[in-house]
């Protein structure tokens, strides 16, 4: 009974002490979440109220740092100079460590091996939207079009490089047809574009275009994910239309300086889900049409290494060269 006792105690005195361990896994100074971009917009919304959640979680400060500049690459430099204890943290678009390490010709990092991928935060669809005097209602319609006009239809975009544009080289490689590209400096140049009838199709995030598409200024094709959005669920998928592997979302990660403790990252892991997926933190993403993602460590290197490929396969293949 004696020795039990020792051994309960012991195992409790254990038990405090990785529970102190964990309260201050994030550093005894507080964090930092680094946004590469100006405050507003997904990427700073989502550090926020990971910052938030953090802070509460382990009583500590944490401050987030909007260090725009280079395309996101300041901030992103700072996140893969840091010490790697925990303190330092980086909230990132997919576009920035899938798309940029080919496009941009003297990429300053190697994603892998410069920083550790935690997991995917959230994500929203893109779809392609046509103005409505340009009498198209889905994809398969717009196909037809395209064989027959060839590559007179035009296609809008924020510019070279951009996801957007990407996407719509990815829909003319598996459908088999020709659209001619026009860049735009910016979403909303090319979305008003659109809107004016000057260019008639797009592919946008699906919250920045819904307003216009509920509204009848807009007429929606089809969704780039797998399955269609709870936000729209009357916009049909390109699959469900005959078209596979036009999977492009707007998405999201966490990321962390290469080195940090595996221990840490894995708790930050399970800390991102608990605090995005509190009902009230669900519907502000929501809000801003975007939903909570959960993805282990591997399973999100894994997804950064195919997206890369796929990205880079495409802009090889049709010769995209930064602006």
């Amino acid at each position: 009974m004696q020795m039990q006792r020792r051994n309960t105690l012991g195992w409790l005195a254990t038990l405090a002490l990785t529970n102190s361990v964990q309260a201050q896994s994030l550093g005894s100074e507080g964090f930092r979440i680094v946004a590469p971009f100006p405050p507003g917009g997904p990427v700073d919304s989502l550090a926020r109220l990971l910052a938030s959640g953090l802070a509460e979680r382990y009583k500590q400060s944490g401050v987030v740092e909007n260090l725009a500049g280079a395309a996101g690459n300041i901030g992103i430099d700072k996140v893969k100079r840091a010490k790697a204890d925990g303190q330092t943290l980086l909230v990132v678009p997919a576009g920035n460590i899938t798309i940029n390490p080919t496009l941009m010709p003297n990429f300053p990092f190697n994603i892998e091996a410069d920083f550790v991928p935690i997991t995917m935060l959230a994500k929203a669809p893109n779809v392609l939207v046509a103005h409505p005097a340009f009498k198209v209602s889905n994809v398969r319609e717009l196909i037809a079009l395209a064989k027959a006009k060839g590559s007179s239809l035009a296609y809008a975009s924020p510019g070279v490089g951009s996801g957007l544009h990407l996407a719509g080289e990815l829909f003319k490689q598996q459908a088999g047809i020709d659209l001619l590209h026009v860049p735009y400096k910016g979403t909303g140049p090319a979305l008003n574009d659109v809107l004016g009838g000057q260019v008639p199709l797009m592919f946008s995030n699906l919250p920045g275009a819904l307003p216009h598409i509920k509204s009848g200024k807009l007429v929606a094709l089809g969704i780039t994910d797998m399955v269609r959005s709870a936000t729209a669920p009357e916009i049909a998928t390109f699959a469900e239309q005959g078209v596979s592997g036009v999977l492009v979302t707007s998405w999201y990660g966490l990321l962390a300086p290469a080195g940090t403790p595996s221990a840490t990252v894995e708790r930050l892991v399970g800390d991102a889900a608990d605090i995005l997926g509190q009902p009230a933190t669900r519907e502000q993403l929501k809000a801003q049409g975007l939903t909570e993602v959960r993805m282990k460590p591997a399973e999100f290197s894994a997804h950064i290494r195919a997206e890369t490929a796929q990205w880079a396969r495409i802009i090889k293949a049709r010769n995209i060269v930064a602006e």
